[in-house]
């Protein structure tokens, strides 16, 4: 898979998944994908909230993880 081709399925997950940071006044954005690693901004009532952990390790982090088994290695925040 091409880095192109997988930088716009990552954002095709993350689009799917904002749904569920929508429901609590959250959003979040792709930023950007190198070296395997996955960098997301958390807007919103994601900002400064005490489950980003959750958020985007548990929840965004492990679904990638889930699809991109091969290709991705983390999930980073950039502020």
């Amino acid at each position: 898979m091409t880095n192109e081709n997988l930088e716009q399925k990552v954002k095709d997950v993350i689009e799917q998944l904002k749904m569920y940071v929508r429901q609590d006044g959250g959003d979040m954005e792709f930023v950007a994908l190198k070296d395997k690693i996955v960098y997301i901004r958390l807007l919103g009532n994601c900002v400064g909230c005490g489950l980003t952990n959750l958020t985007y390790k548990e929840g965004v982090e492990s679904i990638l993880f889930e699809e991109f088994p091969y290709d991705i290695n983390g999930v980073e925040l950039v502020l």
